[in-house]
């Protein structure tokens, strides 16, 4: 043990300056793991997700499926539920398209109106798209319905990627 006495004034100051270093620390260690933490978690998961709905059960007009999937925002995870209308072209290739109309973000559906058969309709503004997704001229939406990446798995059944403009339109 040191033969110097600690002054009251010495005391004081280290007293004071550890509790504050110990305040600080306490308001900055939950700043800090809250810019680093979300990045430092593992990705769970592919781009791909699975709908449930088999190959087998698509035909060449629009079918609507729905699937869900979890959502992860830095620590609050929601259940998100998406839909799809899913058709075989011609070539028998998959085709996804996003059913968010381009006007006013409404969802179209397929045959929505009698007085326009074989096409997808937005019950909004009354907007108009072909099967292949490309708005109707003179109707209210600019540009063609978006698809989704699609992919087949090995058991069969159709996987849905992320949402990318459209290429057949």
């Amino acid at each position: 043990m040191s033969n110097q006495r600690v002054s009251r004034r010495q005391f004081l100051n280290y007293t004071l300056t550890g509790v504050g270093g110990f305040m600080a620390a306490g308001m900055l260690m939950p700043m800090v793991r809250f810019a680093i933490d979300p990045v430092l978690t593992a990705e769970a998961g592919g781009d791909f997700i699975s709908t449930g709905t088999s190959i087998d059960e698509l035909s060449d007009v629009p079918t609507r499926v729905d699937f869900s999937y979890e959502q992860v925002d830095a620590w609050y995870t929601s259940e998100v539920t998406q839909t799809a209308w899913v058709y075989l072209d011609e070539n028998q290739e998959v085709v996804a398209l996003n059913p968010t109309c381009k006007h006013l973000g409404c969802t179209v559906n397929w045959e929505g109106r009698e007085s326009d058969p074989n096409r997808f309709f937005c019950p909004c503004h009354n907007g108009l798209y072909e099967k292949s997704g490309k708005n109707v001229p003179g109707t209210p939406p600019t540009a063609p319905l978006d698809m989704f990446e699609t992919r087949v798995s090995d058991d069969g059944i159709l996987q849905l990627g992320q949402v990318v403009p459209n290429t057949i339109a």
